[in-house]
C-alpha cells in the first residue's frame, strides 16, 4: 500500500484530534507541522514522533516529500492557507467549513481545478453509515422522486467557550463567521444536500438567534457574537426543499433526525444526543397497500459490508477516504461541491436573517466578498 506523507497546518484542538485519527489509518506518515505557536508544536511533535517542526507555512511548502497538507485552522484562514499550499504543489484536506464565505469557499475550488489539485473538505456525516444505507435506498429508488429533505443538528447546552470547552475563537465572527449554523449546522445540511444529489439553490429564508442567558464574565471575555440557533428553509430547482434547524443551545430536550420524504417512502436518520444515537434509522413505505414502519440496523448492515464491499475501509470516515484517495484506491467524494454549496445556504441564511427577507442564491453568487485574514 502507498505511502503517503502529510504536513498539519495548525495544531490545536482539531489538529490533535487529526493526528489521532491519522494513527489508525494504514499508510499515513506525518512528516512535519506547522504552527504559529512553536512551543506546542514541538510538544505535539515529541509526542507523535514527527520528525519536523515549523512556525512558518511557506517554508513547510516548500518540503518535496510532503505531497498533501491538513489544514485544521479557523474558518477565516482556510482560503488563503489551502490555496497557498494547492500553489505549491500540495494537494489539501480542509476543515469544514470550506471557508467563511462563499466567495472564499469558491476561491478554494477554483484554485483545486486550476492548479490540478485533489481538495477534500471534512464533512464526517457524508461518511457515516447512516448516510451510506440512505444512499443505498435512494439510489435502488426505494424513495421515488423526493421532494422535500429536513436538516436537523441539536445541543441542549453546548456553546464553545461559554458553557465550558473550546476557546472564544469559535464565538467571534472576525475569525468563525458564524456561530452554530456554520460550525455545527453545516454537517447536517450537507448530509442532505449529498443526499438530495446537490440540487441547485434558487431561494433561501432564515433567522439566526442569540437569547439564551450565558456567563457574563466568559461573554465578555470571548466577545462572543456569534448566533446559537438557526432555521432556514430553501427552495430549489426541480420543486425540491430543504428545511433546516441548528442548535448549540435551546431550551428542548432533543430534535428528531434529519429525513427525507419521497413520492414512494421516507427516511429518517437517527437523532443525536450529546454525540449519542437516541433513536433508530426508520423507513416507511406502502407495500401491498399496508403502510409499512420499519427500522433498521445499523451495525448488522456495517458487520456484513465489511467484508462485501471492495475497499470499504476508504469510507470509513472523512480521513480514511482522503488516505484512499491519495493512495490511488477510490475516486474523491464531491465534498468541495457539497461544503461549498453549504457554505452559500449558510451565507444566505445569515443575511436573511438581518434583512428579514427571502434571498436568492444568484445574489449570493453576485455580492459575496472575502472574509479570508491572510498569513
Amino acid at each position: 500500500m502507498k505511502k503517503v506523507n502529510i504536513g498539519i497546518i495548525g495544531i490545536g484542538l482539531i489538529g490533535k484530534q487529526h493526528i489521532e485519527n491519522y494513527k489508525n489509518i494504514e499508510g499515513v506518515d506525518i512528516i512535519a507541522v506547522c504552527d504559529i505557536n512553536e512551543k506546542e508544536a514541538r510538544s505535539v511533535a515529541d509526542k507523535y514522533d514527527i520528525p519536523h517542526v515549523y512556525t512558518d507555512l511557506h517554508e513547510m511548502l516548500k518540503r518535496d516529500d510532503i505531497e498533501a497538507v491538513d489544514v485544521c485552522l479557523h474558518n477565516n484562514f482556510h482560503a488563503p492557507v489551502s490555496i497557498a499550499a494547492m500553489k505549491a504543489g500540495k494537494h489539501v484536506y480542509c476543515e469544514k467549513p470550506i471557508a467563511g464565505t462563499y466567495f472564499d469557499g469558491k476561491e478554494m475550488v477554483d484554485a483545486a481545478k486550476d492548479y490540478n489539485k485533489k481538495l477534500h473538505i471534512q464533512l464526517g456525516t457524508l461518511f457515516n453509515l447512516e448516510t451510506k444505507v440512505a444512499e443505498r435506498l435512494i439510489i435502488s429508488g426505494k424513495l421515488g422522486d423526493i421532494f422535500h429533505g429536513r436538516a436537523n443538528g441539536f445541543r441542549r447546552r453546548n456553546r464553545p467557550y461559554v458553557d465550558g470547552y473550546g476557546t472564544p475563537a469559535f464565538t467571534r465572527k472576525e475569525q468563525a463567521t458564524g456561530g452554530a449554523l456554520i460550525d455545527a449546522g453545516i454537517y447536517n445540511i450537507g448530509q442532505m444536500l449529498y443526499l438530495l444529489n446537490l440540487p441547485e439553490p434558487v431561494r433561501i429564508s432564515g433567522k439566526t438567534y442569540q437569547e439564551m442567558e450565558m456567563d457574563e464574565q466568559r461573554r465578555q471575555k470571548s466577545n462572543f457574537d456569534v448566533e446559537e440557533l438557526a432555521f432556514g428553509f430553501v427552495k430549489f430547482e426541480n420543486d425540491i426543499t430543504l428545511d433546516i434547524m441548528s442548535a448549540w443551545a435551546i431550551h428542548l430536550g432533543s430534535f428528531e433526525g434529519s429525513s427525507i420524504i419521497g413520492s414512494k417512502g421516507g427516511i429518517r436518520l437517527p437523532a443525536y444526543k450529546q454525540g449519542v444515537a437516541i433513536s433508530k434509522f426508520e423507513y416507511y413505505s406502502n407495500e401491498a397497500d399496508i403502510a409499512i414502519d420499519s427500522t433498521i440496523d445499523l451495525n448488522a448492515t456495517h458487520l456484513r459490508w465489511q467484508y462485501l464491499h471492495e475497499n470499504y475501509d476508504a469510507y470509513l470516515s472523512s480521513q480514511h477516504h482522503w488516505i484512499a484517495v491519495l493512495q490511488g484506491r477510490v475516486e474523491l467524494m464531491p465534498t468541495a461541491e457539497v461544503a461549498l454549496q453549504t457554505m452559500l445556504i449558510s451565507e444566505a441564511i445569515y443575511i436573511s436573517s438581518d434583512r428579514g427577507e427571502e434571498i436568492t442564491a444568484e445574489e449570493i453568487k453576485s455580492s459575496t466578498s472575502s472574509t479570508s485574514v491572510f498569513i
